[in-house]
């Protein structure tokens, strides 16, 4: 099918870009290439794709209003996966705007594209932030995320709701993939590997927020991707059973559906630089600091819906997932 992916410059973008292309889809992907990080890893990503002849790269914002209107009318989409997002958890309490620029007014051009452009099926980035204050565990989509702690968890948290309004207005299928801690090669310089193999190979100490005790349901890129894709292929449904007297959080009466995707197994932070630790064979000094504003002490996803509607669950250790990263790492900054 001809598929919309935004962010295609980013770690999952382009990381599903290729997959995609590489079953036969024609893909068209657009990507501000922002300098929120390093814009040259984005060029290098986008590098491993861009020629295949499938592919179309747009450098624009979702944010262009005009640009996106032109782009649906023209391309006519069969699927759209909206990725393009100011992500980050603690730069979202610097720069609050950036979040709403790009997490709602952007988001607001992509459902306004399928809306009028008969799009089959709407797929989008959520997160785990949504949970919030939520403790109960393993997260569960039928569980109300209405307690978030940072501003970006609110944006994803409100992107949902977008979506479930024009799904049941306009009866446009949406799925939001509520994505948990994703890492593996190609990743963003501003997340936990990059920063701390960063600080490890110059000696520096790296920061442990809440003294090692995190937990993170971390799921591999690719396991990510597979996720992604499986979803792709299946547009939302209405749930049949869905009860206004006692509503389900994760589904409705229109073809609208949430969705984790995680590994369904926590990992202590202090565990995963164990095993970084011995991917890059460097033992690290650590600064074991409080936890920060924003931040959730743990997550855990629970995957039970995922199962059974596409029979598919992440299944990379973290040991082998940071051993990939660790060999990338290596190669791409020629440590």
């Amino acid at each position: 099918m001809k598929v919309l992916v935004t962010g295609s410059a980013g770690f999952i973008g382009s990381a599903l870009s290729m997959r995609l292309l590489e079953r036969g889809d024609e893909v068209i992907g657009i990507d501000n290439h922002n300098d929120y990080y390093d814009p040259a890893l984005k060029e290098a990503r986008l590098a491993r794709h861009a020629d295949h002849p499938n592919y179309t790269h747009l450098r624009m914002s979702i944010e262009d209003r005009e640009g996106m209107e032109t782009l649906f009318a023209k391309e006519k989409f069969e699927g759209v996966v909206n990725l393009a997002a100011q992500a980050g958890v603690r730069y979202s309490l610097q720069n609050p705007l950036a979040y709403i620029d790009t997490n709602q007014v952007g988001f607001a051009h992509i459902l306004e594209g399928c809306r009028h452009n008969q799009v089959g099926h709407l797929v989008y980035a959520s997160s785990s932030s949504v949970y919030g204050s939520n403790t109960k565990m393993p997260f569960s989509i039928h569980d109300n995320v209405d307690h978030p702690v940072s501003l970006y968890a609110a944006t994803k948290k409100a992107s949902e709701l977008m979506a479930h309004t024009y799904s049941h207005l306009y009866r446009l299928p949406t799925t939001g993939l509520r994505f948990f801690t994703v890492y593996g090669p190609w990743d963003r310089p501003d997340m936990a590997l990059q920063k701390f193999t960063r600080a490890m190979l110059a000696g520096e100490k790296i920061q442990i927020y809440n003294y090692g005790k995190h937990r993170r349901d971390f799921t591999y890129i690719d396991d990510i991707v597979e996720g992604v894709i499986r979803v792709l292929d299946k547009p939302a449904q209405p749930n049949p059973d869905w009860d206004g007297n006692n509503p389900d959080a994760g589904s409705s009466s229109a073809p609208w559906r949430i969705y984790n995707i995680g590994n369904n197994h926590p990992v202590e932070l202090l565990d995963y630089v164990t095993a970084l630790e011995k991917a890059m064979g460097i033992e690290a000094d650590k600064e074991l600091l409080p936890l920060q504003p924003g931040d959730v002490p743990d997550t855990y996803a629970d995957v039970t819906d995922l199962i059974r509607d596409f029979d598919y669950k992440p299944s990379m250790t973290v040991e082998q997932g940071v051993a990939n990263f660790a060999q990338w790492y290596k190669s791409y900054h020629s440590v």
